[in-house]
């Protein structure tokens, strides 16, 4: 009954603040006593895993929050890094250029480059 307890309080306190070593200090245990009910039960197992997404999602949550109050106060590094996250147009961007006269590809090779950036939904686009 007492196990029972401490892994419930365990799991509250997971979803909290996702950190296995902060949630074990917040629930009295040790670390070894978590990982080992989590390699003997296959349930508690699951319950961590849910604990630690919620516990993730929330400070996600308050991340995110906190990184829109920035902006609303003109926070220059904040908006740059929303528009850098989440608006095309803003991304970053790499560009190749090759400054080196290359030979002439053959018509297989020109296939076979054809064949790998169509596997890798790469495409092409031309520079005028």
């Amino acid at each position: 009954m007492k196990k029972n307890k401490f892994q419930e309080q365990f799991l509250l306190e997971l979803s909290k603040i996702p950190i296995i070593q902060v949630a074990c200090e917040k629930a009295g245990l040790s670390r070894n006593s978590v990982y080992r009910w989590r390699k003997e039960d296959d349930s508690f197992a699951k319950k961590m895993d849910q604990a630690l997404a919620d516990g993730v999602a929330l400070v996600n949550d308050m991340s995110e929050s906190q990184l829109l109050t920035l902006i609303k106060e003109k926070n220059f590094p904040a908006v740059r890094f929303w528009l850098n996250k989440r608006h095309p147009a803003y991304k970053d961007k790499v560009e190749v250029v090759n400054k080196h006269e290359l030979p002439e590809l053959t018509d297989t090779q020109k296939e076979t480059i054809r064949q790998a950036l169509e596997l890798s939904n790469i495409t092409i686009q031309k520079h005028e």
